[in-house]
């Protein structure tokens, strides 16, 4: 199942424009691309829609109306690109989209295999260069550590670049960096869990300072929140965006120490993240969100403990909350739409994905205007 990541990086074709991505010097805090914040306009979302050729029909069946939903709560306000396994599953997902009378004049699809769902981790992440340009960058991937297949999914960025023509940065060889592994709050500031980066199993060897020079260059960050996070709690060692994320520039929506000590985020961290500032040396606003109040149960029966509300996506009309069938989620709802007031909050039902282990944040990646 493991195939060393110079071995992918060896079988990967060239396509279109390509920064090679060198590897840059710890003293090297020249920025040459910048990360927008997520509630920046968006010209689309990625979406990888669930497969029966991985994990069997019954997983493929459980997800489905999850991705129904998403797409349905998207096509209003932006392109929503599907990736799907091969011919067959876009003729089925097709006709899944047509009973659910979704429009399909803002969705397209692009035909190639996935291991998973998780476009957040595998996929682009798009930025900007110097003169506004859009590019995207193609960090490495190795299936969360070498835990579970990657090789189909580590291929899509380059999938991507070579149909739409958008230059792709190649940094395969230069780190291992899932997107779930970072958050930006639009104004330079990364937090991030050290466990999710400076991990053996991702970039063995790499000091903390080397890190954030390549994060630096090429995500425009001018500020660290690290947590230490927790190694070997779930496939992801501890993404952040499970539990903190920035609502803009000035506010981080957690939740609270109570429920930050459920979801297992160290001491240390809880008080680390209470007492971060911002890229203005002011203290962060916390708004902070309950868990469910009951343990999530899926629709087939599976008891999976309580939810996170904290693994939104915003889009350009809507902002996507993993709902739980709960009485939270009317609750965690109307928290985060307070925050967003120009949007409309959509609660999308995750149980069976939660289960799977993650949520709304995990499965959407966004393509920046």
């Amino acid at each position: 199942m493991t195939t060393t990541l110079m071995v992918l990086s060896a079988l990967i074709m060239s396509c279109g424009k390509e920064d090679t991505g060198a590897p840059v010097s710890p003293a090297d805090t020249t920025v040459l691309y910048r990360m927008p914040e997520e509630a920046a306009p968006h010209e689309g979302t990625w979406l990888q829609w669930p497969h029966e050729y991985q994990y069997g029909k019954a997983y493929r069946n459980r997800l489905d109306a999850t991705w129904t939903a998403m797409t349905q709560a998207l096509v209003p306000g932006e392109k929503v690109h599907l990736i799907v396994y091969d011919q067959d599953e876009k003729e089925r997902v097709t006709e899944l989209l047509q009973n659910a009378q979704v429009p399909l004049t803002n969705v397209d699809f692009t035909v190639h295999p996935t291991d998973d769902v998780w476009v957040r981790d595998n996929g682009p992440i798009f930025v900007k260069d110097k003169q506004g340009r859009l590019v995207m960058e193609d960090w490495g991937f190795n299936g969360w550590g070498n835990k579970a297949a990657f090789d189909n999914c580590d291929r899509i960025p380059e999938v991507i670049a070579a149909n739409s023509g958008i230059q792709r940065i190649d940094l395969n060889k230069v780190m291992i960096n899932e997107g779930g592994s970072v958050e930006m709050d639009g104004s330079g500031v990364l937090m991030a869990c050290k466990s999710s980066i400076l991990n053996t199993n991702r970039n063995p060897g790499m000091t903390q300072q080397e890190a954030e020079a390549l994060f630096t260059k090429y995500l425009g960050v001018t500020r660290f929140i690290w947590l230490e996070g927790r190694a070997g709690l779930d496939i992801t060692d501890m993404h952040i965006d499970g539990f903190a994320r920035f609502a803009d520039g000035n506010t981080i929506i957690t939740m609270s120490e109570e429920d930050l000590d459920y979801w297992q985020v160290p001491q240390q961290d809880i008080r680390r993240l209470y007492q971060a500032v911002n890229s203005h040396d002011a203290a962060y606003k916390f708004v902070k969100v309950p868990l469910t109040r009951n343990n999530v149960v899926t629709t087939y029966g599976k008891n999976v403990g309580k939810g996170s509300y904290i693994n939104f996506y915003i889009a350009n009309n809507t902002v996507l909350v993993p709902n739980y069938n709960d009485p939270n989620d009317a609750v965690a709802n109307n928290i985060i739409q307070a925050l967003y007031p120009g949007r409309k909050v959509v609660g999308i039902d995750c149980r069976n994905l939660f289960a799977n282990g993650g949520m709304v944040h995990c499965v959407t990646q966004q393509q920046p205007r």
